[in-house]
């Protein structure tokens, strides 16, 4: 299975949509004491304040990064920036929130099979501490749930185990924010029933029920369009099919989510050549 570059951010392929990376620690400088007597003039302590960073100066600077994910190293810069923050902020939902979210996509989009299992099992780590810390905000639920699946896409064995997860994950990401991410919870749980074999809950219809029920929220979700183009497809419904594909090609991605809608593009022509 493939989840939306799940951004309306996640990856175009596959979805089956990740366990944390052990956070890098960080020194925090110590306080220098002057000594008691010494004739010789003391540096000032060294306050805490001094050395970390705000935690938006943090998210800023990661969101930035993010902004290039076609390049993948700007991701782990980003992802490198996130744990230090989180080093020395440990309680922060806006760093564990990120952390799963770009560690899905370098899982989703990395050719190094190391690199993706690690990437999302960092993830699922990150989405777990974000739902403790916020578990009324859709963000951890949604990044945990997709990390979920990225774990899915490559493991069998957690495929097997971990679709009741990403169905509550998604759940309630759609009871706190039916609209979250245009419609992207909707769009996840379209790919688990259209992914999933028969004997494990997989359901065309129901697929397709999702997605149409996704872009209501998300008439733009360019990766919407086309999981119900493919969903139409294994209906044999290729008129409906060849309809999303024509929105798809004919329409521009919005700012921001460039890397999401080329992707969609690209796996629209290839639909687009099995419907020939």
């Amino acid at each position: 299975m493939c989840m939306h570059g799940l951004d309306n951010t996640g990856r175009n392929g596959r979805f089956w949509l990740a366990n944390a990376n052990k956070l890098a620690g960080i020194a925090l400088a110590g306080l220098v004491l002057a000594g008691v007597g010494s004739c010789r003039k003391s540096a000032p302590p060294a306050t805490e304040s001094a050395s970390v960073r705000p935690i938006g100066d943090v998210t800023a600077e990661a969101d930035r990064l993010y902004g290039g994910r076609e390049d993948l190293t700007k991701v782990r810069q980003a992802l490198v920036a996130l744990r230090q923050g989180q080093a020395a902020e440990p309680g922060s939902y806006e760093l564990a929130w990120r952390l799963a979210k770009f560690n899905y996509y370098l899982g989703a989009h990395s050719a190094d099979e190391t690199e993706r299992e690690k990437a999302y099992r960092d993830g699922i780590a990150a989405g777990r501490l974000a739902v403790k810390l916020q578990d009324g905000k859709p963000d951890g639920h949604f990044w945990l749930g997709a990390n979920y699946g990225g774990m899915a896409q490559i493991s069998t064995l957690s495929g097997l185990s971990e679709i009741d997860e990403i169905k509550h994950e998604m759940e309630t990401v759609i009871k706190l924010d039916q609209g979250y991410q245009s419609g992207a919870a909707y769009m996840v749980l379209g790919q688990v029933y259209l992914e999933a074999p028969g004997l494990l809950g997989g359901d065309t219809q129901k697929a397709i029920e999702f997605f149409e029920k996704g872009i209501k929220f998300g008439p733009e979700n360019s990766l919407l369009h086309l999981h119900l183009a493919e969903a139409y497809f294994e209906a044999h419904r290729n008129e409906d099919a060849r309809k999303q594909i024509a929105w798809l090609l004919a329409s521009k991605p919005n700012p921001g989510y460039e890397p999401e809608h080329n992707e969609a593009v690209a796996q629209a022509r290839k639909l687009q050549e099995k419907l020939k």
